[in-house]
């Protein structure tokens, strides 16, 4: 007995101080929020509207811009520009409360994923989730899973994964909500008590991912139930996935760019 405790004293500390302390280091391959350079773009090749997978790139007066709610972050687009006009950043910042902020436009700034102040003041001390797998691949499942580990414990913000939607503030789901899953996501919507939320995770939940436009699927959750925070990513990396849920609640020091609507 005390030497497993005087183990675990010599451990130290073992979560994470973010966000009060610094950032966890991402892994060299991680892919966050893309840039897109105006000024090297002119719209005319459109090469890297051709080898997306899932057809998040588009242009607008002859203006690359990139949906991050369907990108894959396979960085195919990047590889294949011929004047650089497109990079992945590492800002893992990819969240958004309205699903048209979730585009990327130039140089645009981001918009914060902040909840309206009247649902942060029900949720922002204490917010209880049901994790709805709709037909994904598991990725999206096993990084939010990661959040429940004694590295990040996620409990200590008062955000706790339940096994009822009975007991739960809302949802979280991943998958591209197959047909087989629809009836199922609605009855545990249905069953979680007013005010809820529904946080949809991943590119597969957002959009469809790419599954998107197949009759087995329904293109995610947004097309059956109101959405009230996107976490784009395939998947979302956890500090993308943590940092988007103190962003809705307003738990972040800083939030300059929130969109509060009374």
């Amino acid at each position: 007995m005390f030497d497993l405790l005087l183990t675990r004293w010599k451990q130290g500390r073992r979560t994470m101080r973010y966000p009060d302390g610094p950032e966890p280091e991402l892994p060299e391959r991680f892919a966050g929020r893309p840039d897109v350079d105006p000024a090297k773009c002119a719209g005319a090749c459109k090469t890297c509207e051709a080898v997306c997978p899932t057809g998040a790139i588009g242009f607008h007066e002859n203006r690359v811009q990139i949906d991050t709610g369907r990108c894959l972050f396979c960085r195919q687009c990047a590889a294949v520009c011929p004047t650089g006009a497109i990079r992945f950043s590492d800002d893992y910042r990819l969240a958004a409360a309205r699903r048209d902020d979730l585009v990327v436009r130039d140089a645009a700034p981001r918009v914060a994923a902040a909840l309206d102040r009247a649902s942060q003041r029900l949720f922002g001390r204490s917010l209880k989730l049901r994790q709805v797998s709709a037909g994904g691949c598991n990725a999206c499942e096993a990084d939010v899973n990661v959040l429940g580990t004694v590295a990040w414990d996620l409990g200590r913000f008062g955000i706790q994964m339940v096994a009822s939607p009975r007991h739960a503030d809302g949802l979280l789901v991943t998958g591209p909500v197959p047909e087989n899953m629809r009836l199922a996501v609605q009855k545990t919507y249905d069953a979680v008590p007013w005010p809820k939320l529904v946080i949809a995770v991943g590119a597969c939940a957002i959009s469809g991912g790419l599954y998107a436009n197949r009759p087995e699927t329904h293109n995610g959750v947004a097309g059956l139930l109101p959405v009230d925070v996107f976490v784009p990513g395939c998947p979302p990396h956890p500090l993308t996935v943590l940092h988007a849920l103190l962003e809705a609640l307003g738990r972040l020091p800083d939030l300059q760019m929130q969109r509060l609507p009374n």
